[in-house]
This record gives C-alpha cells, structure tokens and sequence, in this order.
C-alpha cells in the first residue's frame, strides 16, 4: 500500500509544529524521516496513525484518508512500534503479540487456532518464539523492541510505522532490529535519529527541519555535504561501508 501525505500542517499555541508537509511512500519501500531533535519526525508519524489530527491536510493510505476510516479499519491498514508504551508489563509475551489480532476481531470474541498461528509466526520471524511464555517486563530492551514488533506483524497490515524504534537499544540490537525491518516486504515509514542508519536502511529520506521539509528522494540526495552542514552543523560524506559495502555516511566536526 502507498502512504501519501498532503499538505500537512499541525498547530499548537499559534505555532506551526509542522508546516504544510508532503511526501509519498511507495508501496514496499523504507522511508526514513530524518531531521534534528524537535523537527517533527514523531508528530508527522502521529498524523499518520491517527493519533493526532492535524490542522490541516490530508494523508491516504491507498487513496482511502485516514482520518475517515474507522479505528478497526485503520488498524487493518497501518500498524505502529512507537519510542514508549503503556502495556501492562505483567502480560506475557504472546498475550502482547496478540494483542495485534484485534483490529481483526469483532468485541469480546475469543482468539482461534489461526490466531494463535499467526502469533507464533510472528514471534518466530523475530527471533522471539523461545519467550512466548517469558514475562514481557523481564525481557531485556532489545527482546522487548522485537515483540512490539511482532505484535506489529501479527497485525497483518501492509504499512508499518516505527518511531525511534532503536532509542535507548545497544548497537547489536539496533542493528538486528534494523535487519529485520529491512527485510520485511512492507511500506515502512520510520522517525530515525541515527542518519548513518537511515542511510544504510531507508530507499528515501524526508529531511524535516523547524517542521518543514527541507528535501525528499535517495539518502545521497538529501542528505549532501551542504545539505547536512547547513541542518546540523558537521562535515559528512557518504561512503561504501568496509565492512558490509553498504552506503555509509561518515561525520566530523564542522571546522
């Protein structure tokens, strides 16, 4: 499913949070939202996951827009890892999962074999089958990211929205959780503070700065050595990676 954002714009205390923003992710692809703190990254995603209205603007999923479709058929359509949550910890890790069947699941109705398929699955393409038991508040920071995406895939949707989802993560798990993300056959639209990640990860970047979008296409497109002095003050070039050969974006001091 393609995500297209048009005109956007978010106000607060007479202030433009977000400034008439578009942009289109394609049907398949990894978009990355860039930009320095306090730019817009995380309200833009809110926009799109309906948990904030903007002011004005349109966003479509498919052409059908969000805010006229009703919460179950959102969530049939998009699903979310956002940066915090507000689960009770004492539920067990497939009882999270689970918890991706609702949009699925008319009121009060009982989970099936399928559904139960459908969260091992899951659960298995993360790497997590072997804690379906486990105490989801007695994984470890990294194990925890990777079932909150699990309940994102067991919500079977075709575009996946992820807010900083390698925030407060040590290297290996942020780039394990990246590899997953990156092989999953899905619209991906995701807020990313690490820009050598978003280079190495996303197909497009959207540059957003003071809550307008600065530029939007290949992350060697946007993210040049103008670009990037001008937006966050430090040298950069990108470079194969030695290691993997992949795009890779080197930083130094501005001087």
């Amino acid at each position: 499913m393609k995500v297209d954002i048009h005109g956007l714009t978010v106000k607060a205390d007479d202030r433009n949070i977000l400034g008439d923003v578009s942009l289109t992710a394609e049907p398949g692809t990894v978009t990355g939202l860039i930009g320095p703190n306090g730019s817009g990254k995380s309200t833009l995603l809110r926009c799109v996951y309906r948990a904030l209205r903007p002011t004005t603007g349109r966003v479509l999923i498919n052409e059908d827009e969000v805010w006229r479709l009703s919460a179950r058929a959102a969530g049939q359509r998009t699903a979310v890892v956002t940066q915090d949550h507000d689960l009770d910890n004492s539920f067990s890790v497939a009882e999270i999962v689970a918890m991706g069947r609702l949009p699925h699941k008319r009121l009060l109705e009982r989970d099936t074999a399928s559904d139960h398929d459908t969260v091992h699955e899951a659960l298995a393409r993360v790497g997590m089958a072997w804690a379906a038991g486990r105490v989801f508040a007695r994984l470890s920071g990294g194990e925890r990211q990777r079932v909150l995406l699990a309940r994102a895939l067991a919500q079977h949707t075709s575009v996946l929205l992820l807010d900083e989802p390698t925030n407060h993560l040590d290297i290996g798990s942020q780039l394990e959780l990246l590899e997953l993300v990156r092989a999953l056959d899905l619209t991906v639209v995701v807020a990313i503070h690490d820009l050598g990640h978003a280079v190495a990860y996303c197909d497009r970047l959207a540059l957003l700065c003071e809550g307008r979008l600065r530029a939007a296409g290949a992350p060697e497109e946007v993210l040049t050595p103008a670009t990037v002095a001008e937006v966050f003050g430090v040298r950069s070039a990108i470079v194969p990676h030695p290691l993997t050969g992949r795009p890779h974006l080197v930083t130094a001091p501005a001087g």
